[in-house]
C-alpha cells in the first residue's frame, strides 16, 4: 500500500445523487483542499456525454486522484476511465446502494468519507472485462439483471422500489439455460441467476460472494440454480447473512478466465448498468489494474 498526500485532485460530482445539499458539499470539499494545500477541480455531471468529457479532461491533466462523488453509476463511470492508468479512484458515496464503496470499507457517512481527501492509503485491486467491457464490482445474468433493468427503466429510486420490483418479477421468473467453461471448471444447465463477481455484495447488502477478495487475481462465477418456492426465504436469509455459499442451490466457480454461453439471451448488467447481451460472453481477469483510495488500515 502507498501512503502519501495528493496535491492535484478531480472530483466528479453527480448533482442528483443522495439527499445532501450539493452546494454545502462543494464548500466542504473546497475547505478541506484549501486547508491541506491541495489543488482541485470539480466536474458536475449532466447526464450528457459525461464519460467522453471526463476522458478529455483526464487526458489533458495530471490529476493524482479522481473522486467519484455519487452513487454506483458515477463510481462505475469514473472507475472505468481510470483502469490501467495508475491514477487512483476515490469514492465519496452518495447513492442508495454504494456497493463497491461498502466492499472497500469506505465510510458511508459523507463527512467521514471526505476525510479520505487528506488521510488515506492507496492500493491496487483487480478488474475484469466481459466482452471487453470493464467491471469492477458485480455483473449479473438472469433474475437480478432483469430487476436492475426494470429498476433503471422506472422513475422511483431507493431500496424500497428495488425490493418491490424484485418481488413482482420473482413471482413469474423462469430460470434460463447457460453453459459456462472456465480455466478450472464447467457448468451446463438452468440457473436462476449467474453473477460474475469481483467483489462480495450488492449495494442492498446481500452477499452473493462471501469469500471473494478484490486483489487475489481471481474472480468468481456464482450460480443460484433452480429452487422450489419453499426454499426462497432460506436463500434470502443466506444472502443477507454472508452464507449463500452454503446453500445446496449455490455453486461457485473460481477462475481467471471464462466463457459464458447465454443460450436463452437473458438480460445482463455490468456494475449495475444494463448492457446489450450476446450469446457468447468472454470474461477475463486484469489483476491489480485499478488503484483505489482507502481509509488508513483499509
Amino acid at each position: 500500500m502507498e501512503l502519501h498526500k495528493h496535491r492535484n485532485l478531480l472530483f466528479v460530482l453527480n448533482p442528483i445523487a443522495g439527499d445532501i445539499e450539493k452546494e454545502d458539499l462543494k464548500e466542504d470539499i473546497a475547505a478541506i483542499c484549501q486547508e491541506h494545500e491541495i489543488k482541485y477541480e470539480i466536474y458536475t455531471t449532466t447526464g450528457e456525454n459525461d464519460k467522453e468529457e471526463l476522458k478529455k479532461k483526464l487526458d489533458g491533466n495530471t490529476f493524482e486522484g479522481v473522486y467519484a462523488v455519487g452513487g454506483d453509476g458515477t463510481v462505475s463511470m469514473v472507475g472505468d476511465l481510470l483502469i490501467g492508468t495508475g491514477t487512483p479512484l476515490g469514492i465519496i458515496p452518495l447513492g442508495s446502494g454504494n456497493g463497491l464503496a461498502k466492499d472497500l470499507d469506505i465510510p458511508q457517512d459523507t463527512e467521514e468519507a471526505l476525510e479520505l481527501i487528506h488521510k488515506h492509503v492507496v492500493r491496487n485491486i483487480d478488474t475484469i472485462t466481459l466482452n471487453g467491457m470493464p467491471s469492477i464490482h458485480l455483473s449479473d445474468l438472469g433474475f437480478n439483471a432483469l430487476v436492475v433493468q426494470r429498476f433503471c427503466e422506472g422513475d422511483t429510486r431507493g431500496p424500497g422500489a428495488y425490493a418491490w420490483i424484485a418481488l413482482q418479477e420473482y413471482l413469474s421468473y423462469e430460470p434460463k439455460h447457460y453453459r459456462i467453461e472456465t480455466d478450472s471448471d464447467s457448468f451446463e444447465g438452468k440457473a436462476f441467476m449467474v453473477t460474475v463477481a469481483n467483489a462480495n455484495a450488492w449495494g442492498s447488502n446481500a452477499s452473493i460472494n462471501p469469500d471473494g477478495i478484490l486483489n487475489d487475481g481471481m474472480f468468481e462465477i456464482c450460480l443460484i440454480e433452480p429452487f422450489p418456492k419453499a426454499a426462497s426465504i432460506g436463500i434470502l436469509y443466506k444472502l443477507y447473512t454472508d452464507s449463500i455459499d452454503t446453500s445446496v442451490y449455490t455453486r461457485i466457480l473460481k477462475c481467471r478466465r471464462a466463457t459464458i454461453y447465454n443460450l436463452d439471451h437473458e438480460v445482463m448488467h455490468i456494475d449495475g448498468e444494463p448492457v446489450d447481451t450476446t450469446e457468447k460472453i468472454e470474461v477475463e481477469m486484469h489483476a491489480k489494474s485499478l488503484k483505489v483510495i482507502l481509509p488508513k488500515g483499509g
